[in-house]
């Protein structure tokens, strides 16, 4: 239980940082991660979780690459909206 309670934690950091670059984030509870996408664009979404690695915990993409070390969100965040974000 105290796994899932450290995602829910990071997750909730990256969720903050990706709403403030504009983009829908939603946790989902089982297993914990979040849904993300742009709001203009509904068909592009990701799922990203979190993960321990030998390192520590990580931000990861859905087909398993790593986003970014959880020290890290804002940085996450950026690569995220990247990808995911509106085309300027």
């Amino acid at each position: 239980m105290a796994r899932e309670h450290t995602r829910t934690y990071f997750l909730g950091k990256l969720a903050r940082e990706l709403e403030f670059r504009g983009l829908d984030a939603t946790l989902r509870a089982d297993p914990p991660s979040l849904r993300v996408g742009d709001p203009g664009a509904r068909l592009l979404t990701e799922t990203v979780d979190c993960v321990p690695i030998a390192e520590g915990w990580y931000y990861r993409w859905s087909w398993g690459e790593v986003v970014e070390s959880t020290t890290n969100p804002a940085e996450a965040a950026d690569r995220i909206a990247r990808i995911l974000g509106p085309i300027p």
